[in-house]
C-alpha cells in the first residue's frame, strides 16, 4: 500500500476531529434535544460496531483488505471504550444523586 498525500491529509483530519462523532451535522447539534442527540450517538455507535463486524467476516473469507479490517476493528474498539466510559459516568452520577440527602 502506497501512502499518498491525500491519504495522509485524510488521516490527519480524522485525528484532529472530535473523538466521538454524534452522527449529526454541527449546525443541527445546537438545536437538537438531548434525547435526539443520544439516539443519534447510539445509532452511530451501532453502525460503527456493525462495520467492524462486517469487515471481520469478510476478512475471514479473504474478501477484505487487511488495512481496512484493522481500521474498522480499531474504530469499533474505540467506540466501545467510549460507550463504556459514558455508561460508567452515568452510573457514577446516578449513585451520587442517590447519596444526596433530601
Amino acid at each position: 500500500m502506497v501512502a499518498t498525500i491525500a491519504n495522509a491529509l485524510a488521516a490527519y483530519k480524522s485525528a484532529a476531529s472530535p473523538a466521538v462523532d454524534l452522527g449529526m451535522p454541527a449546525e443541527d447539534a445546537a438545536g437538537a434535544s438531548f434525547s435526539q442527540m443520544l439516539q443519534n450517538a447510539a445509532r452511530s455507535s451501532v453502525d460503527t460496531l456493525k462495520a467492524g463486524e462486517q469487515l471481520s467476516g469478510q476478512a475471514a473469507v479473504g474478501k477484505a483488505d487487511l488495512t481496512d479490517v484493522v481500521n474498522a476493528v480499531n474504530n469499533a474498539e474505540t467506540m466501545l471504550n467510549t460507550i463504556v466510559a459514558v455508561r460508567d459516568k452515568v452510573v457514577s452520577a446516578y449513585q451520587d444523586i442517590i447519596k444526596m440527602s433530601i
